[in-house]
């Protein structure tokens, strides 16, 4: 065969290379992936807890209708597909909990698997918006520390941020079409925290009966949250469960405002964030609803979700808690009669969380100390998610996701058991 001058400079790029025929046979190169789609959400309500109970909203002005100040009254977002399970029905859920609640018996709930776009929490700049959106519910649009998400408020309805208002509260924010809300609820507010105010009684109540191991009981010096305390290191498990079922309390009241969110946004794909008491707020109300969340900071939760008897989806990958190993209310270590807890009066004895972990080694690398001061949400928002801040080995922004805690175990010196009903037996057989 006669090769043509032609032909031949064809084939000499191709004779060059050590498997000429590998270009012309291979498959192209698949395109690079698209980038996560990003939402942008404005500051639409305030909510809050009325005196009498009932769930309150504030409207702030919608940004299409202030263009001019649109610019500070938004969050831009990063999504990621997130897997999560919905109880079939709210009816069913119910009534597996109450069943469990009361008579100890377990009953089977449905649960639908879904794929939502949730928040993409291995991006930085995602963690640092939902932060300052959650550092914003304690405080009010006019203190100078507001991120900027807007103060434009309407004055005409009671909204729960009066001095003599005393309960759950927070942000609602939404995108411009309706189809993702985010709901912020406020922490705890108290002067060992770095603040104070008209919530922290009953701040403190939520605190002591969720996070501690029974009722608050620390010493005998304690007034305990319940009467459960049964001597020694013996709690009467009963007692403890029933405590967390007044309506007053802050689950029974975030189950409401879910459901008030629900109604307001029928379709809208729902995130819960939170730091503190109210991360693990917002943690027991996503495991309730399946709905994504991010909390900050939150001490263990999955001792009160057990407690509130939450019938347990097949997986709780949609809860993420973000926290740093300095700060011992979330690593669980704020306990004892000397810790800074027990002197302030509080009993955070949990440790154990719901879902994946986001964990910042503030110690080893670091080395801080370990210290209640930097369990504040400015410490996160300033030191670890401000850009260039943290970094790790492989050049990461935030440290790895890791899986959820599957032996951890917390409340290990106490025993629970039916002891109220004990006595009471004994008493009237003597």
């Amino acid at each position: 065969m006669r090769l043509t001058a032609l032909s031949c400079t064809l084939l000499l790029p191709l004779l060059a290379e050590a498997n000429p025929f590998q270009r012309l046979f291979s498959a192209p190169k698949p395109p690079p992936p698209p980038p996560p789609p990003e939402l942008t959400l404005s500051l639409r309500h305030l909510h809050a807890v009325s005196p009498t109970n009932d769930i309150v909203f504030a409207d702030v002005a919608h940004p299409a209708l202030a263009p001019q100040s649109a610019h500070h009254n938004s969050h831009s977002l990063r999504t990621r597909s997130t897997r999560v399970h919905r109880p079939r029905s709210q009816e069913a859920f119910k009534s597996a909990r109450l069943r469990s609640l009361r008579k100890q018996e377990s009953q089977n709930v449905d649960w639908d698997e879904d794929e939502v776009d949730g928040p993409d929490v291995t991006d930085r700049a995602t963690l640092l918006e939902l932060a300052k959106m959650t550092y914003d519910s304690y405080i009010t649009p006019a203190d100078p520390d507001w991120y900027e998400i807007g103060d434009e408020w309407t004055t005409h309805y009671p909204f729960g941020w009066e001095p003599e208002a005393d309960g759950f509260r927070g942000y609602v924010f939404a995108t411009e079409d309706n189809s993702t809300v985010v709901v912020s609820i406020k922490g705890t507010s108290a002067a060992i925290f770095g603040g104070g105010g008209p919530t922290a009684r009953k701040d403190k109540l939520n605190d002591n009966l969720l996070f501690s191991c029974c009722c608050a009981r620390v010493g005998w010096s304690w007034t305990p949250a319940c009467g459960c305390f049964a001597g020694g290191w013996k709690c009467d498990a009963d007692c403890v469960e029933q405590a967390l079922q007044d309506d007053s309390l802050f689950y029974p009241i975030g189950t409401n405002l879910y459901n008030n969110i629900t109604y307001m946004y029928p379709t809208a794909n729902i995130w819960l964030t939170g730091h503190s008491l109210g991360g693990a707020l917002s943690a027991l109300l996503g495991a309730t609803f399946g709905a994504p969340v991010v909390a900050f900071e939150a001490p263990g939760d999955r001792m009160a979700a057990r407690r509130l008897h939450l019938p347990s989806p097949p997986s709780n990958l949609h809860i993420t808690h973000v926290f740093h190993n300095g700060d011992p209310i979330a690593m669980g270590t704020c306990n004892g009669p000397l810790s800074a807890c027990s002197i302030g009066g509080y009993a955070l004895e949990s440790r154990c969380h719901q879902g994946r972990r986001i964990i910042f080694d503030t110690v080893g690398k670091w080395g801080w100390s370990v210290d209640i001061r930097t369990h504040v949400i400015k410490v996160v928002i300033d030191q670890l998610l401000t850009n260039g801040t943290w970094t790790e080995e492989d050049g990461s922004e935030i440290p790895p996701l890791m899986d959820e805690e599957e032996d951890c175990t917390e409340c290990y010196s106490w025993d629970y058991g039916d002891y109220k009903n004990s006595s009471i037996s004994s008493m009237r057989s003597l």
